[in-house]
């Protein structure tokens, strides 16, 4: 397998012909006249000028800044209904304006062609947009005593949650340590959560999600989570609760740094009516392997009963940054089912 602005250039031209009949020792009023003309026609290019300055100046704000990450990816699924090796491209943009230096109206933009098999649910989860921009996330979070705030709207509830996984997932699931439905958990639309920090190391976070035309009624669905957590400077633990009126979901990470690498693992009890599911996750993180750092991790694929069989995800990565901008992350996972797939793929990222 092979890993395979416009510039607007606005030219004016100002040309004046004017014929000379005159000697060196005749002057005629047309010499005023077209004296004059070149003074006007000056006044107005300055004028252009000017104005072109102004909205220059005044089209983007100082207190706004942009960022953009782009990952390609060639990888392959052996196993899978149908095999296939495939290319897979996403795009983020990130918009951010603060009005008062403490708070943050933020858009998240994206953009992706996510459907090839190694990037599908099974393995990298890339954006799937059909190549159009979609609006990912709108929020605006701003201090309230000592609380931060966040409202908006296509956003998760823990974006404002501490957690304690510092695992550097290769596939999707492995992402929150395997609490993607508690620690991780996501919104349905309009979204409000609050956190709070104490100066001890502690943290209290939580939110509502609900549809945005059904706001908080029965025709819609509603999520709710809150989150306590813990952080210090070599470990941390994370423990938090969920429900999406369907299923409630218990979840606990954590995260020990040792001299060589730093282990992190998760645990999740998800009870949908009657029936108590769960699942877990463990992983190692070797921060100077070489010129990178290597992860790798294990865990269920996920939450089962007691009574079902369960599968597991294993999976190994290896990121390497060529420069401060660009990083390529070759890596390899298992996924056990019906039919074990195994995956390989080589993730290039962009940050700008």
């Amino acid at each position: 397998m092979k890993l395979f602005k416009s510039l607007l250039v606005a030219p004016a031209t100002l040309g004046l012909l004017a014929p000379m009949a005159a000697s060196a020792n005749e002057v005629t009023i047309n010499d005023f006249n077209a004296a004059e003309e070149i003074a006007v026609t000056n006044s107005r290019v300055d004028g252009l000028e000017a104005r072109f300055n102004d909205l220059e100046a005044g089209s983007f704000s100082e207190t706004t800044t942009a960022s953009f990450g782009v990952d390609f990816l060639v990888g392959a699924v052996d196993g899978a209904s149908s095999e296939a090796t495939a290319f897979s491209y996403q795009m983020g943009i990130g918009l951010e304006t603060s009005f008062t230096g403490e708070d943050a109206l933020s858009a998240t933009i994206d953009i992706g062609n996510g459907a090839g098999a190694a990037a599908s649910s099974d393995g990298l989860n890339f954006d799937s947009t059909s190549d159009v921009l979609t609006l990912d996330g709108l929020t605006y979070t701003f201090p309230l005593g000592g609380a931060t705030v966040m409202v908006g709207d296509n956003t998760d509830i823990s974006a404002v949650y501490t957690g304690a996984c510092a695992y550097n997932a290769f596939t999707d699931y492995m992402g929150n340590c395997g609490t993607g439905n508690s620690v991780g958990v996501g919104g349905n639309g309009a979204t409000a959560a609050m956190s709070y920090a104490f100066d001890s190391g502690f943290s209290l976070a939580g939110g509502v999600s609900s549809t945005p035309t059904s706001l908080l009624t029965e025709q819609g669905t509603d999520t709710y989570g809150v989150e306590a957590a813990y952080t210090a400077d070599s470990y941390g633990v994370a423990v938090a609760y969920s429900d999406n009126e369907s299923s409630t979901f218990w979840g606990v990470n954590g995260m020990y740094a040792f001299d060589f690498a730093t282990i992190s693992a998760g645990y999740e009890s998800e009870d949908p009516d009657s029936t108590t599911k769960s699942g877990f996750f463990v992983g190692l993180s070797f921060p100077e392997v070489g010129a990178g750092s290597f992860d790798i991790g294990m865990g269920t694929s996920a939450n089962y009963t007691s009574s079902e069989t369960e599968y597991y995800t294993y999976e190994a990565s290896y990121s390497y940054p060529i420069n401060d901008g660009m990083t390529i992350t070759p890596g390899v996972y298992i996924k056990e089912g019906t039919t074990d797939q195994t995956g390989f793929a080589v993730k290039t990222s962009f940050s700008f």
